[in-house]
């Protein structure tokens, strides 16, 4: 059984993030990159199911920029086969729809029985890549696992998602694409001899042309969303403690409410 997982590199969540100085994207000087949380749960999917049937290749995808190499290489540490990085000058400023074309050009290039997306990045918050490539691709689709069934042998998966007060229970035949979320396994961690291995196995690197993409199609020329303005949030005035008596305490808080704050 092949499975593609898809990831992202983003910026660490612990990282200060401000505006660049032209308001259009985030100001990336100096800030640490990580693979996508959400990502990471596909990976170590990907490896338990490939585990389990000890049989099939791990593959993992990204896009981007030379550094997003650092993430695809860490995805093969902890396991994965081999990896695929699509990267071309015109492929940058897209959004997650001009990013699916890329990706579904790339991932329909070899059969996959199992594709795996995280939910969403935590960078942008879109969540919307997955599923542009399952419709791009034809594929069925079920969007933020947290357990995976897979009956090979049948070519059918049953996928559980958190619901409003449930769980959902979804039946679909493969190949299908699943985006992943916190719940679905616990990732584990790279070790020493992983790191090394990562080194020697395969990272194909690939362009549009290698994709038979128009650079039209892709990046900002094949946007569906345009960034407008970034801005960092207004700073919060400082608290203002309010001593004396409980009675006299309350009174003031409902002036400062009423009179100051103005929401009463």
């Amino acid at each position: 059984m092949n499975i593609a997982v898809c990831i992202k590199q983003v910026p660490a969540s612990e990282s200060k993030v401000k505006p660049s100085a032209d308001g259009k994207d985030i100001d990336r000087t100096g800030l640490t990159y990580v693979v996508n949380p959400y990502d990471e749960f596909g990976v170590e999917e990907a490896l338990r199911i490939k585990e389990r049937l000890k049989t099939g290749q791990v593959t993992v995808f990204t896009l981007g920029p030379e550094k997003a190499a650092e993430a695809l290489r860490t995805c093969l540490a902890v396991g994965a086969d081999q990896a695929v990085h699509i990267k071309d000058a015109p492929l940058e400023g897209g959004d997650a729809y001009a990013t699916a074309v890329a990706l579904a050009a790339a991932l329909k290039r070899n059969p996959y029985d199992i594709l795996f997306f995280g939910r969403q990045a935590i960078d942008d918050d879109a969540g919307a890549v997955g599923i542009h490539v399952a419709e791009m691709m034809g594929l069925p689709h079920v969007a933020g696992i947290n357990k995976l069934e897979i009956d090979p042998q049948a070519k059918k998966a049953i996928a559980h998602r958190q619901i409003e007060g449930a769980i959902e229970v979804v039946e679909v035949t493969l190949p299908a694409i699943f985006t992943c979320q916190k719940g679905l396994n616990e990732p584990r961690y790279a070790s020493l001899p992983g790191i090394m291995k990562a080194k020697q196995k395969p990272l194909t690197v690939l362009t549009l042309a290698d994709l038979g993409l128009d650079p039209g199609q892709v990046g900002s020329n094949g946007a569906k969303l345009v960034v407008e303005k970034i801005e960092s949030p207004p700073v919060r005035s400082a608290g203002k403690i309010i001593e004396g008596e409980p009675a006299q305490a309350v009174a003031e808080l409902v002036r400062v409410l009423r009179e100051e704050i103005k929401v009463l």
